[in-house]
């Protein structure tokens, strides 16, 4: 029985043995039958190209306009200097009171100013009087010089007639060289005479004998200007239009020159003020004006941007924004707070991509373009989320097929076949 049993397996064995020579055979006739190869890939072949979903990159609106709380302060804070000292006699305003500019707010009792100011006048007048009673003597005085020289040429001319006669008459013999040399003494003083005088007369042309009275004549009048002023100041007036926030006086009370008598806040225009993070100051940088609305109103108006800080505040960190509007009415007050859209409706309409198709790696962020039958690795810098899709700011444009499927299992350049849509 045993020896039958491995007779059947031996015979088993070379049954095998012979059929898979057999196949071989065949199959190495068929490689070389007409001389071609098989041709035909395999199934594994065929899966080694990755099937892969796209979709076109749009834009899409990604959410609301951005927005920042901002606070409304006024324009202008001053502080109001009386510029003249005296006594409260009238307070024309109250505290919450709106001026205008030049308004008087506060008046001062002006007796005592008044009192100077007339005596101001007084030695105006009299120094005045004084530099005109000067004037005329000096011109008097003048014309009587003249006409003192006048006389003393004529006399010169007379006595050089006289001497010239006597010397005739000496050489003549008919008088002595005593009656000539008397003659001559009588010339020469003459003559003398005449040279002093117009030295007096030059001295009293050229001499400034007015300028001490018209000194004072202007100190007089520079005292009556002061004075003037200084009564003119006895109304303290409002330096800009605006609110009256403090008035801390009474009538009767005594001030002085440069006391702080109240304070004014310009509400017209008034500003909005905020602090931006440096994202948000991108946005805003290069437009002239933004929408700004106060909670609860439907009114959307735009306000000029007056200013934007070129530099982080060390402290804040934060870059200023400052915005101008028209307060006519005074609906915006100090300490209000105010939106304001750092975006407007159309720059919320951007290229969006799905999240789900971006890749992370090592902190930065990539998608995958399809060009042609291979795929694109791109870098992209991502903006704002909502929900499931997000703002791409640079690295793919709008119309491109993005892969939005199997994307984690791909490399740049790689070849891919679009999937099926079922």
């Amino acid at each position: 029985m045993r020896q039958k049993r491995n007779k059947t397996k031996s015979f088993r064995g070379g049954a095998k043995i012979a059929a898979a020579l057999v196949l071989t055979v065949a199959v190495a006739a068929g490689c070389t039958a007409g001389g071609k190869q098989a041709a035909a890939p395999t199934t594994a072949q065929e899966q080694t190209i990755k099937s892969v979903k796209v979709q076109k990159v749009s834009k899409q609106k990604i959410g609301e306009p951005l927005e920042q709380v901002a606070d409304a302060v006024a324009a202008t804070q001053l502080d109001v200097i009386a510029k003249a000292g005296g006594e409260v006699r009238q307070i024309l305003v109250k505290r919450g009171d709106r001026v205008a500019a030049g308004d008087v707010i506060i008046k001062l009792d002006p007796t005592d100013m008044q009192i100077q100011r007339e005596k101001a006048a007084l030695q105006l007048q009299s120094s005045q009087q004084a530099l005109v009673k000067a004037k005329k003597d000096l011109a008097d005085g003048k014309t009587e010089m003249a006409n003192s020289v006048k006389k003393m040429e004529q006399a010169l001319l007379d006595v050089t007639k006289t001497y010239n006669k006597a010397k005739n008459d000496y050489d003549q013999g008919l008088i002595t060289k005593q009656q000539l040399d008397q003659t001559e003494t009588m010339w020469k003083n003459q003559t003398m005479d005449l040279d002093l005088l117009k030295q007096k007369q030059k001295t009293l042309e050229t001499s400034d004998t007015l300028s001490a009275l018209e000194t004072q004549v202007q100190s007089a009048s520079l005292s009556m200007k002061e004075l003037e002023r200084s009564i003119a100041n006895l109304e303290v007036k409002a330096p800009v239009a605006g609110v009256v926030t403090e008035l801390p006086l009474v009538v009767g009370m005594t001030i002085q020159p440069g006391m702080k008598v109240g304070h004014l806040q310009q509400l017209d225009p008034i500003r909005i003020k905020a602090q931006l993070t440096e994202s948000s100051a991108k946005l805003v940088r290069g437009k002239q004006e933004l929408v700004y609305y106060v909670p609860g109103s439907t009114e959307r108006p735009k306000a000029k941007i007056n200013y934007l800080s070129d530099s982080m505040d060390a402290q804040t960190k934060s870059y200023e924004l400052e915005l101008e509007v028209a307060n006519p009415t005074g609906a915006l007050k100090p300490g209000m707070k105010v939106q304001v859209q750092l975006t407007y409706e159309q720059e919320q309409v951007v290229i969006t991509v799905p999240t789900l198709s971006v890749v992370r790696e090592s902190g930065d962020s990539f998608v995958f373009v399809l060009v042609g039958d291979t795929v694109e690795k791109r870098k992209v810098e991502l903006g704002r989320l909502s929900e499931l899709n997000q703002e791409v700011i640079s690295g793919v444009k709008e119309g491109e097929q993005l892969v939005v499927s199997g994307q984690n299992q791909l490399k740049d350049k790689e070849k891919v076949q679009l999937a099926e849509s079922k």
